[in-house]
């Protein structure tokens, strides 16, 4: 049982932070009634607020538990608290964003709201309390960070950017003498910032809402290890359902009290749902002589931190049919949710026959196609109700597997999603 010391390490406008007795390493994070607006200006009271937020943060940090992120989170305590690693916080406030809202549309007024980006925008804003940083005046808390030649500057948060100079820049900033480099360091939150956000997004799209952006903050605990920490609750996000938000944006908008808590409590609710599907690849093939090198990747990517299986099968469709659709029939009646690659040299008819008798995805690849291309039309041309699609590369029809299965999967939608991203392009430049 964790005990709390009822030594108040800290506390801001929405949660407390306690220490436990006899483990100097951990914390608990009590969450407040409290709601806030615009640096504080606006303040309410709202009841149930706290357990809402909570349980919205517990239920994220468990799916982003299953998918392997490094987490400051443990488990939840109860209605109010969840026990976390204790950390020292880098004050910074890491946001991503997938359409323009709020303060983006304020320094680049020239994009309409919800202006979709392809490639995720991440930005950095330097936490400050008191408009102050390092003893410091500054004229507005949380400004806008640009890291340029070892420097951090600073702009303001609600101007455009193009009519701004930096009001002040910094040679010492967040993680500036972090032992293991401040680029690494950056690059590295950046990266988990997006591969969260990620993950998030498709966990919504699966519940019909749109995530739009969200803020994170990070920490580092006391072996050195970077790690998600804070919360991520509707203070945090932008959610949007039916062109209405689902989150604070709501409060902030003037919306009354009521219903913004009635949004909580849903988003409560929503969050519940969050998992991961157990998935299978089913990989088949006709003989040991056909090799399956080629499927490493597919093979990585299913069995790292994903609750799905790759099953490989070794059985002649054209000397055993019985047995092998059997097998087949009792593979997809234990998963249902599971995508087929029929890899058979001398048979690429095997693909079309199996993709006949299940109601699932089945690819297949001509393993022969280069000694034998005219093979391929037995692939090709196939009868109605043989909704077999045919790949020629391994590696395409390995992707194609993946992108199938990512469509129900948070986990691999953001790993295949990730390296999409370093390719795409917005058509505005920032």
């Amino acid at each position: 049982m964790v005990v709390i010391t009822g030594n108040k390490v800290a506390e801001g406008k929405t949660k407390i932070i306690w220490g436990v007795d006899g483990d100097p390493s951990l914390a608990v994070v009590e969450s407040k009634d409290d709601i806030t607006a615009g640096d504080g200006a606006k303040h309410d009271i709202m009841r149930g607020k706290a357990e809402f937020a909570t349980a919205t943060t517990c239920n994220v940090f468990r799916l982003l538990q299953a998918c392997g992120i490094p987490l400051a989170f443990r488990e939840q305590i109860d209605e109010r608290r969840f026990l976390a690693k204790r950390c020292h916080m880098v004050p910074l406030e890491v946001v991503v964003r997938r359409e323009a809202h709020g303060s983006f549309l304020k320094r680049h007024p020239y994009l309409q709201k919800g202006h979709v980006f392809p490639r995720l925008i991440l930005e950095f804003f330097l936490k400050t309390t008191g408009k102050q940083w390092a003893g410091q005046a500054i004229p507005k808390d949380d400004p806008f960070m640009q890291i340029t030649r070892r420097r951090a500057a600073l702009f303001l948060p609600d101007q455009p950017l193009y009519i701004q100079d930096p009001f002040l820049v910094l040679d010492v900033f967040p993680l500036s003498d972090d032992p293991e480099g401040y680029q690494e360091r950056y690059q590295k939150i950046g990266a988990m910032a997006i591969e969260v956000f990620l993950i998030l997004e498709k966990a919504w799209q699966l519940l019909g809402r749109r995530l739009v952006d969200f803020k994170v903050e990070f920490g580092i605990t006391q072996e050195g290890q970077l790690v998600l920490a804070d919360v991520i609750d509707s203070d945090s996000w932008r959610v949007v359902d039916g062109g209405q938000y689902i989150d604070k944006q709501a409060y902030r908008d003037g919306r009354s009290l009521a219903l913004v808590r009635d949004l909580y409590q849903l988003v409560a609710a929503l969050t519940e749902r969050f998992g991961l599907p157990r998935q299978r690849l089913i990989i088949w093939r006709g003989s040991e002589s056909d090799s399956l090198d080629v499927f490493d990747r597919a093979i990585e990517l299913m069995r790292k931190g994903v609750d799905g299986s790759v099953e490989v099968i070794t059985c002649s469709l054209h000397k055993q049919p019985i047995q092998a659709l059997q097998k087949l029939w009792a593979l997809v009646q234990e998963v249902p949710d599971c995508v087929v690659i029929a890899y058979i040299g001398r048979s690429n008819g095997a693909g079309p026959t199996l993709s006949a008798s299940v109601a699932v995805p089945v690819i297949t690849v001509p393993a022969s196609l280069m000694e034998f291309p005219d093979d391929v039309w037995s692939s090709l041309r196939t009868p109605r109700s043989t909704p077999v699609m045919t790949v020629l590369d391994p590696e395409n029809a390995v992707l194609a597997a993946l992108q199938i299965l990512a469509m129900r999967n948070p986990r691999l939608y953001a790993a295949l999603r990730t390296e999409q991203e370093k390719r795409l392009a917005n058509v505005v430049e920032l």
